[in-house]
């Protein structure tokens, strides 16, 4: 059945449409209608968020071998706008994450995640981060094909530390396979990463966290990966892990086309403070900011993308740049093209003038528990 969103206002527009989903997809935009005397304020329409880096929420993790668990880490995010996500992986033993790697790939053909992202085993000890250095390897590109093919194809995108013997190998199989290598949790200088980039590398994994500081005579893996047009640029938002002015200098020189908002969400986001865990390291949760309890290393975050956006506007970044860092950029760099058109998987969010989520569809059906308070014409689920 078709439904409508009646006077609903796309981003950068001075016009309201009425926008008609149908079979999943965008069937028809037209000039709105007049609305009723008691309509409110319009609601903003923009693409679904896109989440290139999330390892669960609302106390479920991707990693935990269940199907239901992960089914409800999913659903947790889509209550926030994410409408496309890839489930991040930890380090871990080799067969826990072929185990891993079996489930999800099941999970990712049933469309309940866009595929997987192998955030370890392939790091630098030196910069694991909240990531169990006992597991670290060098990059293994039997390992990886053999995690792709228990994955059947769904391995998305691989972090690389490409200091490592081995790394260029296994960015040219990453791009042979076409699998997106991420570098990140690196010790790497300029100039090896450099190379990464020219083998086919082409994310930053959460750019500056987990790699050398940038340095005016130094600029190390972060200076590279930032000054390389050919390279989408993780950041987290969430106000902990990088400072307000990184983030505009950032967006500032990148541009937002090469920015891609990532949550870094565990399974605590959703959840009080308190002690929590991430790839079976123990994690202390307090004001939100979750860090291992035996280092204190930033652990992920708690942040969703509906809060990451209205974080980085708070910031003096406009909202059509934020929105294009939380949907558009990482929706190209993935291939999912989201974007408002007729034919266009219907993928939405709706925004009151707060930025505060009043709608979600995902292919045209509707997620529960949101206020769905915009003119509705039709069923919406």
């Amino acid at each position: 059945m078709a439904l409508t969103l009646n006077g609903v206002r796309p981003v950068e527009s001075d016009h309201l449409v009425d926008l008609t989903v149908a079979g999943g997809r965008i069937a028809a935009i037209s000039p709105a209608r007049p609305a009723g005397s008691g309509a409110g304020p319009a609601l903003t329409v923009a693409p679904g968020f896109v989440d290139m880096h999330v390892h669960g929420g609302g106390g479920a993790s991707f990693d935990a071998l269940d199907a239901d668990e992960v089914r409800a880490a999913a659903a947790y995010h889509h209550r926030h706008g994410t409408t496309t996500m890839l489930a991040s992986l930890v380090t871990a033993p080799s067969d826990r994450l072929r185990r891993s790697c079996a489930l999800l790939g099941g999970l990712a053909a049933a469309g309940v995640v866009a595929g997987i992202h192998l955030e370890g085993p392939f790091l630098s000890a030196r910069r694991c981060g909240a990531q169990d250095p006992q597991h670290i390897i060098p990059p293994d590109v039997d390992l990886l094909e053999q995690l792709w093919q228990d994955a059947a194809g769904h391995v998305a995108m691989v972090t690389i530390a490409c200091e490592h013997p081995g790394a260029l190998e296994a960015i040219r199989w990453c791009v042979e396979h076409d699998v997106l290598a991420a570098i990140g949790h690196t010790d790497a200088d300029a100039e090896c990463t450099q190379r990464a980039i020219d083998a086919g590398a082409r994310v930053a994994t959460h750019l500056f966290n987990a790699m050398p500081p940038l340095h005016h005579r130094a600029p190390g893996a972060a200076g590279a990966l930032l000054a390389d047009p050919r390279v989408t640029c993780e950041l987290i938002f969430d106000g902990d892990h990088i400072a307000p002015t990184v983030a505009t200098i950032v967006v500032a020189a990148a541009g937002a086309r090469r920015v891609a908002a990532v949550t870094d969400a565990i399974s605590a986001s959703g959840l009080a403070d308190g002690e929590h865990t991430l790839g079976g390291l123990d994690v202390d949760v307090r004001s939100g900011v979750a860090r291992l309890a035996g280092n204190g290393a930033l652990a992920g975050s708690t942040t969703t993308m509906d809060a990451s956006l209205r974080q980085v506007v708070s910031w003096g970044v406009a909202l059509p740049d934020a929105l294009t860092m939380h949907s558009t950029t990482p929706a190209l760099r993935l291939g999912v093209h989201e974007e408002l058109a007729v034919g266009a998987r219907a993928d939405l969010v709706l925004l009151d003038a707060e930025l505060r989520l009043q709608g979600v569809l995902t292919a045209g059906v509707a997620v529960p528990g949101l206020p769905l308070n915009a003119a509705w014409t039709g069923e919406p689920a």
